[in-house]
């Protein structure tokens, strides 16, 4: 039985979400990231330093055409030595402070700016739905000690007044419960009062005052749309002087992990607030790649398979959460661990017309509950660029793995074509397809050798394959692709090959 406290503002609550998203539309919502023209591709920089994120934006993702960056939460959090510093501390946050071990606020002003110099868009992971859970002693990264078991967080400030009654988030068929009770023991926050939203309203705009083009909300399926809603239409424009236009809305987009299951909160309700993301499309690729459904069904792979809405949809493999087996779909998601699975995937995605893509960079791990790479004082350890342009000190970098990279770039090449044409398969798991002309993908995801004359849709002549290689000063750095008058090609792609994937565009012709 539903507490009568409860019961009472689910039915404020309701009355006003049917006001508010009944008038929510496209252009109500944040969905353009505002890039520079021809880039593609979000990355997740997962807990890097942000004197090597302004780095790398600068010598790696501007160079190669990415779009953005999505950083860890940036907010004074809980420092939990007990646990050996794990990943997850800083999503318990406890003041809106900015300064993590990632740098100080300095550094992140720093970071963001040379970042939007050079057209790489930062988006930061916020966590509005909740504070800290409750530990002894809990000391801040800054030092500032709160008192969560009296829900006392002088950092905001956050009184317990601020926050809802306790009780678990344990009945997932209630929208009620999942939005007004804790997660996995974090406190949540009573975002019905008007002052919570001040708050959160001014953390926000004091990142965009830094020159931060969005935002990516966690747990937003805990907050009420509406609460969300008026967050985020109460945010300053984007800085001109950052290099924004005038006018122009932060991105948003949203954790609401829908899986169809009949939940009673849907990925829907939030698509007038911005972006989704879609979790069922790294869960149903790791299927694929893992052998448990044929290539052959993914002809049609999008709304058809339940999935929402390209305009409304971020997609992905994998996520910090999912790749440690955390969350719905985690035990079907590819990580770097299984390298030729995971280049299959996440060419599918970067071939594939729906969604705006996100790919991870990684912290290498076995325990998934282990944190960055740090040194004895527990400082995170910088990310090494090696001489072959792979990462150390622990880090895995696949955004730098140059399948990722090229088909990054493969996206950018065609622009403009939202349909799949050439459609081939093999009746089970060997496909190919082509993007009106623009670019054309072959996946092997059998033991067998693939061996075909395939139509690619593609003008005859010499292109490049930019799964082994590249285009690099007129000449194919890995294999070819030989297109004949016809647009016809013969493809060999053994079953044995490194990566079970060739991918060619327009870009890559050779004069």
């Amino acid at each position: 039985m539903i507490p009568a406290h409860l019961l009472s503002k689910m039915q404020r609550s309701f009355a006003v979400v049917a006001t508010l998203l009944a008038v929510a539309s496209v252009a109500h919502g944040q969905y353009d990231l505002h890039t520079w023209p021809n880039r593609s591709t979000i990355v997740h920089l997962f807990e890097w330093r942000w004197e090597d994120v302004a780095r790398e934006c600068e010598d790696y993702l501007a160079p190669n055409n990415f779009a953005g960056i999505q950083l860890s939460p940036v907010a004074d959090h809980l420092r939990c030595d007990e646990r050996g510093r794990p990943w997850w501390e800083v999503y318990q946050p406890l003041a809106y402070e900015i300064g993590t071990r990632s740098g100080s606020e300095a550094d992140f002003a720093d970071m963001v700016s040379r970042c939007n110099a050079v057209g790489v868009r930062i988006i930061v992971d916020v966590v509005l739905n909740h504070m800290s859970g409750d530990w002894d002693p809990t000391i801040s990264i800054s030092g500032a000690v709160s008192d969560p078991a009296n829900r006392d967080y002088p950092g905001v400030p956050y009184t317990i007044e601020h926050f809802n009654p306790f009780c678990e988030a344990n009945n997932y068929q209630n929208a009620e419960i999942i939005r007004n009770c804790e997660i996995a023991q974090l406190h949540d926050l009573n975002t019905s009062i008007p002052y919570v939203r001040d708050k959160q309203v001014e953390y926000l705009n004091k990142l965009i005052g830094h020159g931060v083009a969005g935002f990516r909300v966690d747990a937003a399926k805990h907050i009420w749309p509406e609460h969300l809603k008026d967050v985020m239409d109460r945010l300053n424009d984007l800085p001109v002087e950052q290099g924004f236009p005038a006018g122009a809305r932060a991105f948003v987009a949203q954790e609401v992990i829908d899986f169809g299951t009949g939940e009673a909160v849907t990925k829907d309700e939030y698509y007038g607030i911005g972006l989704v993301t879609e979790f069922r499309y790294g869960s149903e690729l790791g299927r694929a790649m893992r052998g448990q459904n044929p290539l052959k069904w993914y002809y049609n792979f999008g709304e058809e398979w339940g999935f929402a809405p390209s305009q409304y949809a971020l997609v992905f493999n994998d996520n910090h959460d999912n790749q440690r087996g955390h969350g719905a779909g985690g035990q079907n998601v590819i990580t770097y661990k299984d390298p030729k699975w995971y280049k299959q995937a996440q060419s599918f995605m970067l071939a594939w017309p729906h969604g705006y893509p996100r790919i991870i960079s990684s912290f290498d791990f076995v325990d998934p509950e282990v944190g960055p790479p740090m040194d004895v004082d527990e400082n995170i350890l910088p990310v090494i660029i090696n001489d072959d342009g792979t990462c150390g000190n622990g880090w895995v970098c696949e955004h730098r793995w140059n399948a990722l990279t090229q088909m990054s770039n493969f996206r950018i090449a065609v622009q403009g074509s939202t349909n799949v044409t050439e459609w081939w398969d093999n009746g089970n798991n060997q496909v190919a397809w082509s993007r009106e002309g623009l670019g054309f993908i072959v996946i092997n995801g059998e033991a067998g050798d693939l061996s075909e004359t395939l139509k690619t849709g593609l003008p005859a002549g010499t292109y490049c394959d930019v799964i082994s290689g590249k285009l690099e000063n007129g000449a194919c750095t890995g294999l070819t692709i030989e297109v004949a008058a016809d647009g016809t090609a013969a493809i060999s792609l053994p079953g044995t090959s490194e990566d079970g994937v060739m991918a060619t565009h327009v870009n890559a012709k050779l004069a």
